[in-house]
């Protein structure tokens, strides 16, 4: 099973804090923008990943998408598609619940609501 990483998180103990992380951005042919939430598990293969996208320029501005993608486990971004094991759903879920509104705005896959 999968471990859930926490991106972005708090320093915990006596540790010294680290300077605030860069936001991180991203690039699409229809706009760019940053990345407003993201939740990422460790499996042995890869890191599955959510992101909640925030396009601040180009033709999608204003607008939000969730991009489903993963990085390898030396933490480099992959153009292939995401993949996740039905034993690590459950890690993936546990992420999911620190993520408001990622979170929200998938509820409605999950909803049963028929036509």
């Amino acid at each position: 099973m999968g471990k859930v990483t926490e991106k972005h998180g708090k320093s915990r103990g006596t540790k010294p804090r680290r300077a605030p992380r860069a936001e991180k951005t991203f690039s699409l042919h229809w706009g760019s923008g940053i990345i407003e939430e993201e939740v990422q598990i460790a499996t042995p293969y890869h890191l599955p990943t959510m992101q909640l996208l925030k396009f601040t320029a180009g033709p999608a501005a204003g607008s939000r998408a969730i991009r489903f993608c993963h990085y390898d486990t030396r933490g480099r971004f992959q153009r292939s598609p995401l993949i996740v094991d039905e034993q690590d759903i459950k890690t993936l879920a546990m992420a999911l619940a620190k993520s408001s509104q990622l979170r929200a705005l998938l509820a409605p896959l999950a909803s049963r609501r028929r036509a």
